[in-house]
């Protein structure tokens, strides 16, 4: 092994100073130094680590560092500023003394990243929606009302499939099966029901937010067959059966519609049902609703009591897929140049039955069970103080949303992993009892084997029953013939 003491050190550093004569040989004297000793490990491993220049956290900070700090003329955007995203502070207290929510810290860093993503994107409201975790990363997922005049961007890729495929029908001289797919459902309008609202996702504050695509109803109905954890990556592909249209980023949009329409609540009186449709309400349900001004409050103790003081704000998300059903068997464009006696026989059988769900601002009192466990579970978030306490719910079926209400102000927030309550966890079926033994007896009972002794006693007993029973026999003969 090699042996270097500090004296052999000190030379070879003196000797690599006065052959490369360094300007500022003092500053420099502790590189030289460990150059002089990465040169004896070449030929070995060496023990010597480089620290890295910039750490993951040290990034981090860096990147959110720019959350707290304020532009220089921002006196009068506060004024624009105070309705687009709720307080900070207070939101945080209720989530605390209700015992959900980020911790105080990650809380107040996440708000100002809502605070950044409202002045880049300029968005009328926005709101923290919650926290979906994920196996290598986490999204924190904020909620937005869409824009004025903001349209969908994603009609150019599936025109272009059609277009591909018209052609490849007319270049291929094969001939083609007749059968017809069902017709797709179509998806719905931004702004309006499963696609009401616009969410941004982040893994960490201070990090880009990045816009969700839309949902579809088949989406939604692909996201109700499957379970999947979700990664952290929003480009990871889905392997499921039965196959998943999109990626992660489809898989959490669907998800997020489903726990939306199925967890957001408020107290009831708090929204009242808009007058915007008019007469059209009897056509089609509500999708709107606006402020009470004359709201007044419910009493805490009966908010944790009673499930009927609550109210979906949110519309249900039908079978289809959908908010509001849609008739795929009604098709203006072909059918219209048929034969009527086509149509007639066609349509007669096909023709579905509207499908209709809870109205919005149905109580949570008529939400249905399932396996046999209350959909929610209300409590009081402190029984020692309840002049100050405030109604907490739990939603049972989609585990990780919660909300609060206090007075006039409430809050619903969801932290968990994005999956429903699918019942208990697998366990492992008892094996049955082993099988009884053939009944014991007499007739079936192994036997000893006898000795030699033994053996010729019973010979000799059996000897003498025989010879017994042919002097019998003799006897009995001579009786017969003296007869």
């Amino acid at each position: 092994s090699f042996e270097c003491n500090r004296y052999d050190h000190l030379s070879r550093v003196l000797m690599k100073v006065m052959d490369e004569h360094p300007d500022n040989a003092v500053d420099v004297i502790e590189d030289v130094s460990r150059e002089v000793k990465r040169g004896l490990f070449e030929d070995k491993q060496s023990t010597l680590r480089d620290l890295p220049q910039t750490t993951a956290a040290e990034l981090l900070a860096e990147q959110q560092r720019l959350l707290f700090s304020r532009p220089e003329e921002a006196d009068q955007e506060e004024e624009l500023m105070d309705t687009p995203f709720p307080n900070v502070s207070e939101v945080a207290f209720y989530l605390e003394q209700a015992g959900v929510g980020l911790g105080r810290e990650e809380m107040q860093r996440v708000f100002l990243a809502l605070k950044q993503l409202v002045e880049s994107q300029g968005l009328p409201r926005c709101r923290l929606w919650g926290k979906i975790l994920g196996t290598e990363s986490s999204y924190i997922v904020a909620e937005a009302e869409y824009r004025e005049g903001e349209e969908e961007e994603e009609s150019t890729e599936e025109a272009a499939e059609d277009e591909e495929r018209d052609v490849e029908k007319e270049m291929n001289p094969l001939p083609q099966s007749a059968y017809r797919p069902p017709p797709t459902v179509p998806k719905e309008a931004l702004g309006t029901g499963a696609n009401k609202f616009a969410f941004y996702v982040c893994k960490e504050p201070g990090v880009p937010w990045v816009k969700l695509p839309s949902v579809s109803p088949a989406q939604i109905t692909g996201a109700r067959q499957i379970r999947k954890f979700f990664t952290g990556t929003l480009d990871t592909p889905i392997v499921s059966y039965p196959p998943f249209p999109g990626n992660e980023a489809n898989y959490l949009r669907a998800q997020i519609a489903r726990i939306s329409a199925g967890t957001q609540v408020s107290p009831q009186g708090f929204y009242q049902a808009g007058e915007e449709e008019g007469d059209e309400e009897d056509e089609a349900p509500r999708d709107s609703f606006e402020v009470n001004p004359d709201f007044e409050g419910v009493p805490v103790a009966e908010m944790a009591e009673s499930l009927s003081t609550w109210v979906h704000h949110v519309q249900h998300i039908l079978q289809q897929g959908r908010c509001t059903w849609v008739n795929l068997a009604v098709k203006p464009g072909d059918d219209s140049n048929e034969e009527g006696e086509g149509e007639e026989k066609e349509e007669e059988p096909d023709e579905p039955e509207p499908e209709v769900g809870p109205p919005l601002l149905t109580p949570l009192s008529q939400d249905a069970e399932m396996l046999n466990i209350p959909p929610w579970t209300s409590k009081m978030s402190s029984v020692l103080t309840s002049q100050h306490a405030l109604a907490v719910l739990r939603s049972n079926l989609w585990p990780g949303a919660y909300s609060y209400a206090s007075g006039k102000k409430f809050e619903n927030i969801y932290v968990g992993w994005g999956l429903k309550y699918s019942g208990e966890g697998f366990s492992q079926a008892v094996p049955p009892l082993p099988q009884k033994e053939y009944p014991s007896g007499p007739e079936i009972t192994e036997a000893l084997d006898p000795s030699v002794e033994e053996e010729q006693v019973l010979k000799e007993a059996l000897e003498e029953e025989q010879a017994a029973q042919e002097e019998k026999d003799d006897t009995d003969d001579q009786e017969e013939d003296d007869d």
